[in-house]
């Protein structure tokens, strides 16, 4: 019994280390959930490799812990492995954001498909598989320490079991409602880590000072990981003059001061989720397209158009409409209520827009008002909420518009294979819209669609354009026009029961960087990674 420690003799202690290794590996999986959305997105895919590959971890963990608990039953060894995930888990965010970079870096020039699932997987194996098939071993170690006679062997494992599932449910809670709003990704990993290390400290300070010292180590590297994390690093560590870098609930928010403009990012690899100008005017982006839904709805005519935008992030398309346009009275719904602070703290929206944080689909089934104008613009690259892409949802869509209304919906990737997310979307919004046209932006990867069930839309639109006496917007309107394609709809409808958006924004997602890597991979293939620094 030389091994036996006198902090093992209380049973409740090994029911400690079982609830706080369960809370760890939950807040971990969600800690993997932010820490990977900022360069994979936070879809559904997403979420179904980090579940799958931390179940595959645990899974294997239990086995070989079992195994080693039976060949060589000694707690100094559990413990041991509960200081080194610690350790792993609090420096994650040091090293994470970078190795993340790194595989993408390497796969982007050697991968051609599925590079999202691919780049997603191998970074989640890479940073947390080790940590979790540790923590994994818990369980089956403990059991063998718990289990004194047969007698009661069900009434100490089902013990255990329950320790394990409430510490996985406090595990899942307070990273989603409290520490990462509260202090951000960075912050919870380590808190967590230092948790598991704190369990492992009482363990080896029981067994003598020698013992303990081999945490010693650790807390110094958890204690500097929770310290630089909460100071000194951010997601985008290539971007110095950063306005707000920061989390909520929903995002990773990232402001950034361009010599023209202010631009808010919920991605920090790619896209531009609002934008503010300095000098007031036209965007050069998507927004100035969507302008031409107040002209359809007869924004010339009208003593007072109103519109309704979903998907409001800080206002770009509001305050772009209240620019304009005299007579036009916008409101918005907005989830993330962040954004919205954020809206009139660095981008100007006026306090008399009043924006509602709610689903926006949710916000269509809460109220009865119809309004002129509806803006889609809730998608950002491959997310895309399916429950606001369905026949469902545009028909709730259809049943708040006036008779004379027009719903537009901002689509970020633009693809024209038969079987694309575009062709999809596109397809189900003309199985409810009479008349549905699309036009692509410039310079960029965005289509806007334009939907109504008057016939007489682009008469009108062309008529109030002519009224326009802003010369900039109307050039840009009448370049619109020029651009505008009717489209026919097809048979590729989705359905609250079936909408398999992620996997076909993926597909794009593959085109989109074969397109505009093609050139470097040539240079790679050539010349190697010289190459690519000096053609970069």
């Amino acid at each position: 019994m030389e091994n036996k420690s006198t902090i093992l003799d209380n049973k409740y202690y090994l029911y400690l280390t079982e609830f706080f290794s369960g809370m760890a590996v939950m807040a971990v999986e969600l800690g993997a959930s932010r820490l990977l959305a900022p360069y994979f997105s936070s879809s559904q895919i997403v979420w179904t490799i980090i579940i799958g590959t931390i179940m595959i971890a645990m899974a294997l963990g239990n086995v070989w812990g079992g195994k080693r608990a039976d060949k060589d039953p000694n707690p100094d060894r559990l413990y041991l492995r509960l200081v080194i995930a610690s350790i792993w888990i609090g420096a994650i965010p040091l090293v994470g954001k970078y190795i993340i970079l790194a595989i993408s870096a390497v796969l982007v020039l050697t991968v051609s498909n599925g590079f999202l699932v691919i780049a997603a997987f191998v970074s989640c194996m890479v940073l947390f598989v080790y940590p979790l098939f540790l923590l994994g071993t818990v369980t089956p170690s403990l059991v063998k320490y718990t289990v004194n006679n047969l007698e009661n062997s069900g009434t100490t494992v089902g013990t255990l079991g329950a320790f394990n599932t409430v510490g996985s449910i406090l595990g899942t809670f307070l990273p989603t409602f409290v520490t990462i709003p509260a202090v951000g990704t960075s912050v919870t990993f380590t808190i967590f880590a230092g948790i598991l290390l704190l369990i492992a400290m009482f363990y080896f300070a029981d067994r003598g000072i020698k013992r303990g010292i081999c945490t010693f180590a650790a807390d110094v590297i958890v204690i500097g990981a929770i310290l630089y994390s909460a100071f000194g690093g951010g997601y985008a560590f290539w971007e110095p003059n950063l306005l707000y870098e920061g989390e909520s609930i929903y995002n990773y928010l990232q402001v950034k001061e361009n010599p023209d403009s202010i631009v808010l990012s919920t991605n920090v690899l790619f896209g531009v989720q609002s934008i503010a100008m300095k000098q007031r005017g036209l965007t050069g982006m998507y927004y100035d397209y969507a302008l031409a839904a107040p002209f359809m709805a007869g924004v010339e005519e009208k003593e007072e158009l109103e519109v309704l935008v979903l998907g409001m992030g800080t206002g770009t398309y509001a305050t772009q409409c209240s620019y304009y346009f005299d007579n036009v009275s916008v409101e918005g719904v907005e989830i993330d209520k962040q954004i919205t602070e954020l809206a009139g703290k660095y981008f100007g929206l006026p306090d008399s827009v009043p924006v509602t944080t709610y689903d926006g689909r949710a916000y269509l089934q809460a109220v009865d008002k119809k309004y002129d104008v509806i803006m889609v613009d809730a998608y950002q690259d491959i997310t895309i909420p399916f429950q606001m892409s369905s026949t469902e949802f545009f028909t709730l869509v259809q049943a708040h518009l006036k008779e004379d209304g027009v719903m537009v919906v901002n689509m970020n990737m633009k693809s024209d294979g038969p079987e694309s997310i575009n062709a999809y979307l596109s397809d189900t919004i003309a199985g409810v819209f009479g008349e549905v046209c699309t036009v692509d932006v410039k310079y960029a990867t965005n289509r806007e669609l334009f939907a109504a069930n008057d016939p007489k839309v682009l008469e009108r639109f062309a008529a109030n354009v002519e009224r326009c006496e802003t010369p900039a917007l109307k050039e840009l309107m009448q370049g619109v026009s020029e651009g505008l394609v009717a489209y026919e709809g097809g048979d590729l409808i989705l359905t609250d029961d079936k909408a398999p958006v992620e996997l076909l924004g993926m597909r794009v997602i593959d085109e989109i960087i074969r397109d505009e890597l093609g050139y470097y991979k040539e240079v790679f293939k050539e010349h190697g990674i010289s190459g690519i620094l000096k053609a970069v």
